[in-house]
């Protein structure tokens, strides 16, 4: 029962990973840019949640969706001021920009909460599932994360697939430059990417600190990078990549953990990452981008 019972976490993780991964694979699928912030989100939507809950003591869904409505203006806010600016800027521009914007997140939670660690409320009020005669627990917060992982991705791509902006955002990533001839507006369609998956990123905030209860302004580095493992993983910019490659990195970072060591789990996770771009660069499910010239 205990190797179910860490399979079941490792989903429970790898759910996780797939929906901060999301941010990464649409920004990327669209506007071409790896926004190295989003994982500084998820901070701040915890910081929010427990701002609200544990601070103002307001019920858990009113923080949940006070982060949702913040972390989405947030993302809007850093693409029209940081990004949208460097549109025609060479790649190597963008990142830099990126990461100094994940670093002015976090020194601006340093400020404003302290380095000390807070005790994070869970605001998942699901009861524990016992199995096997109470031999396998599942906790509330596993539930509830894949339940939620799965409502996501299925919501998302039929977003993408059946509505007039999804169909735009297909559009730009595909050229934006013949969108925009087609009467698509390419500025507003990327922010809408980024408010999706700034969004996406406050409910994973949730998630992770309800599963792991302590928020730091660090809190969204490490989930955030191995999001983004978990976005090439899979294929980044495609949507059921960053599920497959969510899945499997929870899973084997648990599995690791487990059976083998919990200080090699992360050694582990990041050889199989060369691995997997050794031996197909544009990981499980994603397709080579030919260059416009």
């Amino acid at each position: 029962m205990s190797f179910l019972s860490y399979l079941i976490n490792g989903i429970s993780l790898g759910s996780i990973y797939a929906i901060i991964a999301l941010g990464y694979t649409m920004v990327y699928g669209i506007a071409r840019m790896l926004n190295f912030a989003h994982g500084d989100i998820i901070m701040v939507g915890g910081f929010v949640i427990f701002t609200v809950v544990s601070t103002l003591g307001m019920a858990p869904m009113l923080g949940i969706l006070a982060a949702v409505v913040l972390c989405t203006i947030l993302g809007v806010t850093i693409e029209f001021v940081a990004y949208r600016p460097l549109r025609g800027a060479s790649s190597l521009a963008v990142l830099i920009t990126a990461i100094g914007v994940s670093y002015l997140l976090q020194n601006l939670a340093l400020l404003f909460f302290g380095s000390n660690a807070r005790q994070f409320t869970s605001v998942v009020n699901v009861p524990s599932l016992k199995l096997a005669g109470g031999r396998l627990s599942i906790s509330g917060e596993t539930i509830v994360t894949i339940i939620a992982c799965i409502v996501i991705m299925v919501g998302l791509t039929t977003f993408i697939n059946k509505t007039k902006v999804g169909q735009a955002m297909l559009a730009v990533s595909e050229d934006k430059g013949a969108a925009a001839l087609m009467g698509i507006n390419v500025n507003r369609t990327i922010a809408i990417t980024f408010a999706i998956g700034s969004a996406l990123a406050a409910i994973a905030g949730a998630l992770l600190c309800s599963t792991y209860p302590s928020l730091t302004p660090y809190t969204g580095s490490m989930p955030g990078i191995k999001a983004f493992v978990a976005a090439v993983f899979g294929g980044i910019g495609s949507i059921p990549g960053a599920l497959i490659g969510g899945i499997i990195l929870g899973v084997v970072e648990n599995l690791s953990k487990a059976y083998i060591s919990s200080q090699l789990s992360d050694v582990i996770v990041f050889s199989l990452l060369i691995i997997i771009l050794l031996v197909r660069p544009t990981g499980i499910l994603g397709k080579k981008i030919n260059e416009k010239v």
